[in-house]
């Protein structure tokens, strides 16, 4: 059936279509009727950051930036969901169009630039949460903060959505807003860091709970950056780490139509370049910090690959557009098959 729907979504414009399709699956949910489409999942429960995950696989952050249809999404099987990334005040975002796919390639291009409706309306959204799965909730900076005031809005952002979530993620590794991946780096990663460890105790008095922070990197680092990324986010006793956000590399789909658009690559293409970068986080992690494998998820065995690579949980995003729910059951019965 999917198949089917995806054959006209695609003749539209990315954009008009993810929207469209969003809003489907919205109208679906509220009228009680997208239990009849979705796939019935059992999964095995995953406890990481101190947060009991009822299956191994989620939605990674991007595809409901606002908090919009998180409940819908949840619908269709996911253990958890991701929504933003969110900004603490409204953005547009980068001017359209924005956004491409690479169907030969299962691949997406984007440049959005965290267009979103602000953290207000986000908070608003979630206090109307129906889903039972995990909810996390992924920050930025808006993108005419400068770089060496970042740790400002990342703990507005935080303060607003701390009492709603079961996991908040730092963002620093999207390539779509100027200077924020310079974040992942050095004194600049440690102090926004440690900015976001006080008040998240700050936070864990004033609401009384404590809500895990992750840490979203990206996958074009060198070994060396990982292992330096990895002793920060140690030394900062931080909780979870998320590995990976898109590429700026265009290996795998030089010569495509739309492979020299601006911004960055997700989908199969990026999928050896995250494991790859999961492995590395493993070994210099040693087991103390729980990683989140995302990147390139197309198929049961590539969820699998993450999962062996280190990985604990896993998110899918492109795979799930060119897939559908069909992929959320295939890799969770994957993992399930693994010993």
């Amino acid at each position: 059936m999917y198949a089917f729907a995806r054959r006209i979504l695609f003749a539209l414009d990315p954009e008009t279509s993810h929207y469209l399709s969003l809003d489907m699956l919205g109208a679906a949910e509220r009228l009680k009727m997208l239990g009849l489409f979705a796939p019935k999942i059992s999964g095995r429960a995953v406890e990481i950051m101190g947060v009991q995950f009822p299956s191994a696989v989620g939605l990674a952050a991007g595809l409901d930036k606002n908090g919009d249809y998180f409940n819908a999404l949840g619908e269709l099987g996911f253990g958890h969901v991701e929504i933003g990334t969110i900004t603490p005040r409204p953005q547009p975002g980068n001017p359209k169009p924005r956004l491409f796919r690479l169907p030969e390639q299962q691949a997406i291009i984007n440049r959005m630039g965290f267009n979103n409706k602000g953290v207000d309306h986000l908070v608003e959204r979630v206090k109307k949460r129906r889903f039972n799965g995990v909810l996390g909730i992924n920050i930025g900076k808006n993108f005419d903060t400068p770089v060496e005031s970042a740790h400002v809005d990342y703990s507005l952002a935080m303060g607003k959505v701390y009492p709603y979530a079961d996991y908040i993620t730092v963002n620093v590794s999207s390539p779509n807003t100027p200077g924020l991946r310079s974040l992942q780096y050095g004194e600049s990663l440690k102090i926004l860091l440690n900015e976001v460890k006080e008040q998240q105790a700050t936070l864990a008095q004033t609401v009384g709970k404590y809500v895990p922070v992750a840490v979203k990197i990206a996958p074009d680092m060198n070994d060396e950056e990982v292992q330096q990324v990895a002793q920060a986010l140690l030394e900062a006793d931080i909780d979870g780490v998320i590995a990976t956000n898109t590429t700026l590399s265009r290996e795998g789909v030089q010569g495509c139509e739309h492979a020299d658009e601006a911004g960055g690559l997700s989908g199969a293409p990026v999928r050896d370049k995250s494991t790859a970068t999961i492995r590395l986080l493993n070994t210099a992690l040693k087991g103390e910090l729980p990683i989140i494998g995302v990147g390139g998820i197309c198929s049961g065995e590539d969820a699998v690959e993450k999962i062996d690579a280190g990985a604990s949980l896993i998110q899918i995003y492109s795979g799930f557009i060119y897939r559908g729910p069909e992929l959320i059951a295939e890799a969770v019965d994957a993992i399930n098959s693994l010993k």
